[in-house]
Order: structure tokens, then sequence, then C-alpha cells
């Protein structure tokens, strides 16, 4: 991997001695900007002094990653629950696919309102209410009993996906530019909990039999799902440090300014390899094994556990070497990791190097899906939970979308599809990153990260 001459440690973006010290504000207190402002890393001639967390910082992180992990095992959930609803209701491809696909789309459109929330009222409040409403939806899931509700309650399910726009807004509010690539890539491997739901979920379902006072089969999940929420919230509420963000008089038109930029649609663009494609693999590998291969649930569900792990836990992994070699390098490097992965998955092989490349996928996505927000919040500082809200929504549209997209092109590719999609999107996506790196570079503006 190269340096990036991006990145805070190089010489060459030393402050010089006259520059005052960068202020102990927080970062959501910061102007937007359409490019790193003085206290940013990534911007010529002046650098951000590394700065160590605060004990309330790492609280902040801790609490957030925690609550995070549960919200994705939540947001997820229908890939492995929805497989017995779909024998006990008989439902088809196309009802399946929709019905685990309703809660991405719920929290990705929401991320954006929600980054906005974050920004102005702070990440505390919002991520506190956002628990306590996903927790009551997933509670009603549990006695929900026709396709009809079931969609219903899935929209609000949906509702656990915004945390992750929620966040980021509340952790970039507590931590120093320097640190937020490792700091982001922690809460992000929150991640993780679709391994949570993949692992325990089919044990749960078998381990209450339905007919009893609590909720059991597949609806013991949500219930236990629900219940772990609510004192997640309790435990942030209790231990969580009251939000500093800075008074602001910003209009709406201030607030939605940065979505004007290309650059921003970008990031969108590479979240959506990295993460939209994360979030539909999530959905899409259990029915694969257990259909193509004939696997039983909890073994599908183990073996795409194998894809999860390393698709979520190296996300802290990705902000570390983002913020020692730059968020670029790292970028690049991960497009090219996901392309070696896919480019044999296009055709059928047998179940062994089918899961060991997929976890090459995985690592690939893991890393990526860091240095893209590690970009974000480099370049929109005070701005982390509008632009990082847009992003993450694209990401998560990508997730809702291309399950769908796999869906409606198999009768045309066959079973490999998704494998064959994703190649072909994560293709365009690096020749573009490429393209607008060289393009700045070529203008004399190397700085610029994409």
């Amino acid at each position: 991997m190269t340096h990036d001459p991006t990145r805070s440690a190089d010489p060459r973006l030393t402050a010089p001695a006259a520059v005052a010290p960068t202020s102990a504000t927080p970062t959501s207190a910061a102007p937007a900007s359409s490019a790193p402002t003085s206290s940013g890393p990534d911007r010529p001639g002046v650098a951000q002094a590394d700065q160590p967390l605060t004990p309330e910082a790492r609280r902040v992180v801790t609490l957030a990653t925690l609550g995070f992990t549960l919200m994705f095992a939540v947001w997820v959930m229908f890939a492995i629950v929805g497989l017995p609803i779909r024998t006990e209701l008989g439902l088809t491809d196309a009802q399946f696919t929709l019905l685990t696909a309703i809660p991405v789309l719920t929290g990705s459109l929401l991320r954006l309102p929600a980054g906005i929330w974050a920004d102005r009222y702070g990440g505390r409040r919002v991520f506190l209410i956002n628990m306590i409403l996903t927790a009551l939806f997933a509670l009603a899931l549990a006695w929900a009993d026709s396709y009809g509700t079931l969609l219903v309650l899935a929209l609000g399910v949906g509702l656990a996906g915004v945390s992750f726009a929620v966040g980021n807004a509340w952790i970039a509010q507590w931590t120093p530019v320097s640190r937020q690539g490792l700091a982001l890539g922690t809460f992000g491997a929150g991640n993780a909990g679709a391994s949570v739901t993949k692992l325990l979920a089919p044990v749960m379902i078998t381990l209450v039999p339905a007919g009893l006072l609590i909720p059991g089969g597949w609806q013991f999940v949500p219930f236990v799902f629900g219940l772990s929420l609510l004192l997640c919230a309790a435990l942030t509420a209790r231990l969580a440090p009251a939000d500093r963000v800075a008074p602001r008089s910003r209009t709406l038109a201030d607030w939605l300014r940065p979505l004007a930029k290309a650059q921003v649609w970008r990031f969108g663009l590479y979240y959506v390899v990295f993460f939209g494609a994360y979030v539909a693999y999530s959905l899409f590998l259990p029915r694969y094994y257990v259909d193509h291969y004939g696997i039983p649930l909890a073994q599908a569900g183990l073996l795409t556990a194998l894809f999860i792990f390393p698709a979520s836990l190296l996300r802290p992994l990705g902000g570390y070497l983002s913020d020692r070699f730059g968020p670029r390098a790292v970028t690049v490097s991960s497009f090219a990791i996901m392309l070696v992965g896919l480019l044999p998955l296009m055709r059928e092989l047998p179940v062994m190097p089918f899961m060991l490349l997929t976890t090459v996928v995985g690592v690939g996505m893991g890393v990526g899906k860091a240095s893209t927000y590690t970009l974000v919040a480099r370049w929109n500082p005070g701005q982390m939970g509008v632009v990082g809200g847009l992003v993450g929504l694209l990401g998560g549209l990508g997730g809702f979308f291309l399950p769908l997209l796999f869906t409606a092109l198999k009768p045309a590719l066959g079973a490999q599809t998704a494998f064959i999609t994703l190649f072909a999107l994560t293709a365009l996506s690096g020749v573009v990153f490429v393209a607008n790196m060289v393009r700045l570079n070529v203008l004399g503006s190397q700085p610029r990260l994409t």
C-alpha cells in the first residue's frame, strides 16, 4: 500500500508555528465547507495535532458501538426469521424478497433526516429515541400473524438502520479528526450484529416452542431483540455523557448545501459497493446456501457469518489504515480485493472455495467501508450527520435494490447473478474513483481525495 501524501503525518502538512492550536470545540461545531477546514488533516499547509480521545469520547464510542451492533442485528433479522415465515405463510420468492428488503428501505431513506437531527440536537438524544422506537416495533413483531402485518411492522423495524447515521454524527461530535478513522471504524464494526442474527437466531427459533405465554418459534427472535434494545437504551441513558452541540442558526438550506457537491454523491456510489452490497449479501447468502447447496438453515447462517465477520470486524483496521496511509490508497486497495474475490465467483463452485472467496470479498468490504467514511469525515467537518446520512442513505438503498436486481436478472444470468452484478458494479466504481483521483492530480489538486 502506497503512502498517501494527504494524511496528517506528512511533514509537508505540518502547520507553521504562527498557526494557532486547534480548538477543543467538538467537531460538530466546525463550520461547513466544501473541503477540509484548517483543522482537518487533508488541507495542504495545515495539520491538526494528534489529540488523544477523552474518557467521555471513549464512552461515546463504546456505547454507540454496542447499540449499533444490536440495532444491526435487528435490521437484518428477516434474512433468518424470514425463512420459517416463508414456509409458514407459503410466500413466493417475490414476497419473501420484499419482506427482507423493506427494513433496509426504511433504514436507508431516513438516514439523511436522522443525521441532520443528530447534528442539530445531539447524537445521544437522537440515538436513544431511535433505539426505543425500534425496540417497540420489534416487540410488536413477535405477535404478528399475517403477511400484511409483517410488512407494516417491517417498516418500523427498519428504523434500526437509521442508527448508523446517528452514531456517526454522535462520534464525530466527540473525536478529533486525527482519530476519526479508527473511532468511526470501531463503531462501524457494529455491522457484526448481522453475525449475531446469523449465529443465534436459528438456535433461538428452536429454543422456545410456539403456543406459550412467551412468543415461540421465529417470533421469539424479535421478542428477545426488542428487550435487549430496551436494556441497551437504559444503559446508554445512564452512562453516556450529555450532548455538547454548539448553538446554531442554520437554515434547512444551509444543512443541505453539501448535497450539491458531486463529490458527496461519488462517496455514495462507493458506499453502495462496500456497504449496500454487504447488506444485500447478508440477506442473500443464507438462502443461496440453503437453495443451491442444500445446507440446513443453522449451518447456512454459520457460513454466512464467515463472510460477515471480516466485512464487519475489519472496519477498525480499515479506519486505522486510513489514518496511517490515507483513505485514498485504502479505498483503491479495497476495490482491488473485492474484484479478486468476485471474479472466480462468477461461475459455480464447490461450497468450500465458494465460502473462502466470499470471505475475501468481505475483507474488501470491511476495509472499504471504513476508508469511505474517513473520506466523508475529513471533507465535511461539522456536517458528518447530513453528509454521512446521505452517503449512508445511498449505501442502504443499494442494500434494498440489489437483492431485487439479483432476482430480476436471475432468469437471464443464472444462479451466479449476484456475483456477476457486483463484479460489474465494483469495477465501475473503482474506475470512477481512480479517474477522479487522476483528474485532480493532473489539475494540480493532489490533496483532494476523489
